[in-house]
């Protein structure tokens, strides 16, 4: 039996869909009950608990093969002080709980301490998880690509898509259905010690391509319009991000823009199958579905 921590997200959830669709036994840990009846109704059994619990996590890790982790995007206070205790407790609930193998959710560009914004929360997480398990993978995908579906309304209403990322650079993107199906593999197979698993698409894609995807579902131009450094903490604020998660958030993409989140020599690199075009075109289908479906 599997633990997934995040099923209700988009990387634990493609984890534990894919984890289902291999047959194997899988185990969510969900904040809230209300979330249960849709995860037992597919055949998983749930526990109810919080990340920061260590001892009440690692009730629900016990007697599992091996696990998904993570640490949560931030939504307020300070990121990196957080990402310190989510770290604590996830590491002090692997140990407690005996789990032989880990899988956890990082990003590329989390080999560095500094210079990478909220990714470096990810540096933290791995730091905490080092060889927390006899069997230890840090998995690092690319940006993700279902992360435009926080704008694409505007590609469908306006025909523009608005990006914080350059137009013209390219940086590696990966869809969530790649990572869910690769930690799944991960999970799964019989490697022991510790590795870090870099994850891209089949290739590395810019915002341009993605604004053309976008035309290419909708079937009328969508074009990129990029939201230059000064202009985008007014943006952030607008949209409700607290001060503290906005600056960690602009400071990725700094990042991103100097080159600083990107691969890092000497680990294995993995590469997706979903195209772009797919994952835009799931993105607008999930616009359009009714709420809860």
């Amino acid at each position: 039996m599997y633990v997934v921590l995040g099923a209700n997200g988009r990387a634990g959830g493609q984890t534990a869909h894919a984890l289902l669709e291999l047959g194997k036994p899988i185990r969510v840990v969900l904040r809230r009950p209300e979330q249960a009846e849709s995860w037992r109704n597919l055949g998983a059994d749930v526990a109810i608990g919080s990340i920061e619990d260590a001892p009440g996590l690692a009730y629900a890790l016990k007697g599992a093969s091996g696990a998904f982790v993570l640490s949560p995007p931030p939504e307020s206070g300070d990121p990196y002080r957080r990402a310190e205790e989510i770290g604590r407790a996830l590491a002090g609930a692997v140990r407690q709980a005996g789990l032989p193998k880990v899988v956890a959710l990082s990003s590329i560009g989390a080999q560095h301490e500094t210079g990478t914004g909220v990714i470096a929360m990810l540096n933290i997480l791995e730091r905490h998880l080092d060889r927390v398990a006899p069997s230890t993978t840090f998995l690092r995908p690319g940006y993700f690509v279902e992360a435009w579906g926080e704008v694409a309304q505007a590609a469908i209403t306006d025909s523009v898509l608005p990006s914080f990322l350059e137009p013209s650079q390219k940086i590696p993107m990966v869809s969530t259905t790649d990572v869910g199906r690769t930690a799944a593999r991960l999970l799964c197979d019989d490697f022991r010690g510790q590795r870090i698993v870099e994850l891209s698409g089949p290739q590395d894609w810019c915002a341009n391509e993605v604004a053309k995807a976008f035309g290419t579902v909708l079937g009328r131009r969508v074009d990129t319009a990029f939201v230059p450094p000064e202009a985008r903490l007014a943006v952030l604020a607008e949209a409700g991000v607290p001060p503290e998660v906005a600056d960690a958030l602009l400071g990725m993409y700094d990042g991103i823009a100097k080159g600083t989140v990107a691969y890092d020599d000497g680990n294995e690199l993995r590469s997706g199958s979903v195209q772009l075009t797919d994952a835009v075109a799931r993105i607008v289908r999930s616009m359009s579905e009714p709420a809860g479906v």
